[in-house]
């Protein structure tokens, strides 16, 4: 005997619709979110932040978005098909025809039918038109991109001590490449200068700084910098067999206060010091860890990786502070 689970041989179970109608006023729906009397909206639907000033009447029929499939529901409209279905809707809702909005607006009416239809771009100073007419609240929102760090094109401080260090590790057989720019989605980061020495096949990521501000946003550029490293690599040279991160830092007085007050926080993040980075810069392979020491990029020593006061050195920094070094470097 066949039941309503089972229909039995021979027949088939009646399909049933992807979305069930909408219920009337009154009834409640087994469809979770709906309220009735407003439309139906996808979930994946975008909808840029523009709110008109009417309330939805409660017999419109439900949004064209939710008797399509949600794979067929693009995940974010663009301004222009929103804006255009926005002007319609209130349009109508207002009971305004055509030619009235675009007296108001002073356009032709064929110029509003395609701004409707999407067909053209209105200019930012249109659209503020047509939104008065149509008493329209609209908030155009643009956000800046995520940069960790701004570009130093004028920093010729920072521009000689990233020299100083590409010379040396080319000097040592590295083969290198500066102001390499990374990008991921919406952040942007340069790294100072990417080192790969191709008898090891290590990869030296090195960020010089001239100033230590914030360890912890050091910290977090490591992270993404290792991380982008190995395609940034492949793209340049070939994939590294491991990426090592250095922290190289203009050595003066200024940089050893603030690496003396940070300095159980530096030994968590950078472990690796000047002595152990020269055995790497000379072909060893490295220890696992970060590397921090200092430079002087008017130094001919052959030993060119500093160590702090914190890491043992007796003498002192051989600048007071950025600004002695930019004086004393005739930047």
């Amino acid at each position: 005997m066949a039941t309503a689970a089972d229909p039995g041989p021979g027949r088939r179970r009646r399909a049933s619709a992807p979305f069930p109608p909408a219920p009337g006023p009154g009834a409640t729906s087994g469809r979770r979110g709906y309220v009735p009397g407003k439309p139906l909206v996808s979930p994946a639907c975008f909808t840029v932040p523009v709110t008109s000033p009417l309330t939805p009447a409660p017999n419109l029929a439900p949004n064209l978005a939710a008797n399509l499939a949600p794979s067929l529901v693009p995940a974010r409209a663009s301004i222009r098909t929103t804006f255009a279905r926005l002007c319609r809707e209130t349009r109508l809702r207002l009971g305004m025809s055509q030619e009235t909005l675009a007296s108001a607006v002073g356009v032709s009416r064929g110029q509003i039918a395609k701004i409707e239809l999407g067909m053209v771009d209105p200019s930012l100073d249109m659209a503020e038109r047509i939104a008065v007419a149509l008493s329209l609240e609209i908030d155009l929102i643009a956000r800046r991109p995520v940069i960790l760090e701004e570009r130093r094109q004028h920093d010729a401080v920072h521009a000689r001590c990233s020299g100083y260090v590409d010379r040396r590790l080319q000097a040592g057989g590295w083969q290198t490449a500066r102001e390499v720019e990374i990008v991921h989605a919406r952040s942007h980061g340069w790294i100072d200068l990417l080192a790969f020495d191709p008898r090891t096949g290590i990869l030296l990521v090195v960020e010089v700084k001239t100033r230590l501000d914030d360890v912890g946003l050091v910290e977090r550029q490591a992270s993404w910098y290792e991380r982008s490293a190995f395609d940034v690599a492949e793209r340049i040279w070939v994939r590294p067999r491991r990426v090592v991160f250095w922290l190289a830092i203009l050595a003066t007085e200024e940089v050893e206060a603030v690496v003396r007050a940070n300095r159980d926080v530096l030994a968590l993040a950078f472990p690796v010091r000047a002595g152990a980075m020269a055995e790497v810069a000379g072909g060893a392979w490295p220890e696992p860890g970060r590397g921090l020491a200092l430079i002087d990029p008017r130094s001919h020593r052959r030993d060119w990786l500093i160590r702090s006061r914190v890491d043992g050195r007796r003498t002192g920094a051989p600048y007071l502070d950025y600004a002695d070094a930019a004086r004393r470097l005739g930047t």
